[in-house]
C-alpha cells in the first residue's frame, strides 16, 4: 500500500509517519483526509488514494458528536482526546479506538488525528479476567466438592447396610430412593470436581471433533436441526486430548440445541447451527501471542443468552434454563484452558456465538513459539 503524498509533508516527514506503528491522519479546515499514513490504511482497510478528498467524518460510526468536537478544536486551536471510539473499516466491520486531535498551522488550519486500536488490548483485559475468575470459581467448587463428597460417601453406606437389615419391601423402597439420590449428588459433586486423568495429548484434526459432536447432536434430534459446517479445510492437525476436546464441543453445540429446542426452532424446523473453522494468525490467549491458532465457531439462531446472566455463564451452576445443571459451560472452558485455549462469547437474539480458541502446536505438548505480553 502506497501512503497519498501531500505537499505539505517533507519527504522526511512522510517516511517518519508511514513507518510509525500508531495510525495518523491528516485533516484539512473541512474535515476532508490530506494524508493517512500506511498504519492509517490497515487500521481503517481502505486505501490511501481513495480515502483522501473525502471527509474524514464518515469514518466514525456515530459520526454527528465527533464532527462537532472536530470543528470545536478547529475554531479553538485546542488538542482532545477521546476514548473508546467505533469507526467503521473498509469492509463494514467497527473497530474500538481511542484518537487524540492536535491543531495545526501550515498554510491555514489542520488537524493532526493519531488513533490507537483499542480492540486488541480490550479483549486481552477481557481474557484475563475470564480466565482469572474461571480459575477461582474451579477452585472454589472443587474445594466445596471435595465436602460434600465425604458426607455423600458415608450416607450412602450407611443406606445400603441399612436396607440389608430391613425385612419389609416396602421400607427397603425408602432406602432405594435414598440410594438413588445420594448416588445422584455424588454423579453432580464427581462433574463439579472435573476430570481426574491429565490430558492424553494426541494428533487431532478439529473437522474430527466437529464431527462427532455433530453426529450426536444430530442423532438427539432425529435430524430435525441442521447443521451448516463452514469448515476451513488447510487448518493442520492439533495436538490434544480427544476425549475432552470432543466433551468441550459438544457441550457448546447441546446447549446451542437446546437453546433452540426451548424456543419451538426445533419443532418448527427454523432452527440452525453453524460450526465453522478458521485460522487466526498472531492472536492472544491470556498474555501469550502466538503465532497461529485454531478458530471454532459454534452459532445458533436461538433466541440469545439472558442479559441478567450474559456476564456469568462460564461459572458454575449459572444456567439460562430451569432444567439446566449450570455445569456445561465451565467444565467445556476448563477443558479447552487445558490446551492453553479460551472460550469467548457474543452474540445478539437470533444470532449467539461460542468461539474456541485453540493455539495451534507444533509438536506433542508444545505449543507453537509464542510471545509473553506481561514481561516488564
Amino acid at each position: 500500500m502506497l501512503a497519498v503524498h501531500s505537499p505539505l509533508l517533507f519527504n522526511a516527514d512522510q517516511f517518519l509517519l508511514d513507518n510509525l506503528k500508531t495510525a495518523v491522519v491528516l485533516l484539512d479546515a473541512r474535515l476532508c483526509v490530506l494524508y493517512l499514513n500506511t498504519a492509517a490504511e490497515t487500521l481503517l482497510e481502505i486505501s490511501a488514494s481513495r480515502l483522501k478528498g473525502a471527509r474524514f467524518i464518515g469514518c466514525f460510526a456515530d459520526p454527528g458528536p465527533r464532527e462537532t468536537l472536530l470543528r470545536q478544536a478547529l475554531a479553538e486551536q485546542q488538542p482532545y482526546t477521546e476514548r473508546v471510539v467505533k469507526v467503521v473499516a473498509g469492509d463494514g466491520r467497527e473497530v474500538t479506538v481511542d484518537y487524540t486531535v492536535t491543531p495545526l498551522q501550515r498554510d491555514g488550519p489542520l488537524l493532526l488525528l493519531e488513533i490507537q486500536p483499542m480492540d486488541r488490548s480490550m479483549r486481552i483485559d477481557r481474557e484475563r479476567a475470564l480466565l482469572s475468575a474461571n480459575d477461582t470459581s474451579r477452585n472454589l467448587v472443587r474445594g466445596l466438592a471435595h465436602e460434600i463428597k465425604n458426607p455423600l460417601g458415608g450416607i450412602l453406606g450407611a443406606s445400603q447396610l441399612l436396607a440389608q437389615e430391613l425385612g419389609r419391601d416396602d421400607l427397603r423402597e425408602y432406602t432405594d430412593i435414598i440410594i438413588a439420590e445420594t448416588e445422584r449428588l455424588r454423579q453432580l459433586v464427581d462433574r463439579l470436581l472435573g476430570p481426574s486423568l491429565p490430558a492424553q495429548l494426541v494428533a487431532v484434526n478439529v473437522h474430527e471433533i466437529t464431527e462427532r459432536a455433530a453426529a450426536l447432536v444430530e442423532a438427539e434430534t432425529g435430524g430435525r436441526l441442521r447443521i451448516v459446517r463452514e469448515y476451513d479445510p488447510s487448518i493442520p492437525e492439533l495436538y490434544g486430548d480427544r476425549g475432552k476436546l470432543i466433551q468441550a464441543v459438544l457441550n457448546l453445540v447441546r446447549n446451542a440445541m437446546q437453546a433452540v429446542e426451548a424456543s419451538g426452532q426445533l419443532a418448527d424446523g427454523s432452527a440452525r447451527i453453524v460450526l465453522r473453522t478458521r485460522v487466526v494468525n498472531h492472536f492472544t490467549i491470556g498474555g501469550q501471542r502466538h503465532r497461529i491458532v485454531c478458530r471454532l465457531d459454534v452459532i445458533d439462531n436461538g433466541p440469545g443468552i439472558p442479559e441478567d446472566i450474559h456476564d456469568r455463564i462460564f461459572y458454575p451452576l449459572v444456567s439460562g434454563r430451569p432444567e439446566g445443571s449450570g455445569l456445561g459451560l465451565p467444565i467445556a472452558q476448563s477443558a479447552i484452558h487445558l490446551h492453553h485455549g479460551l472460550i469467548e462469547c457474543d452474540g445478539v437474539p437470533g444470532r449467539t456465538r461460542f468461539s474456541i480458541y485453540l493455539p495451534i502446536q507444533t509438536k506433542h505438548g508444545q505449543r507453537d513459539e509464542a510471545d509473553n505480553l506481561d514481561r516488564g
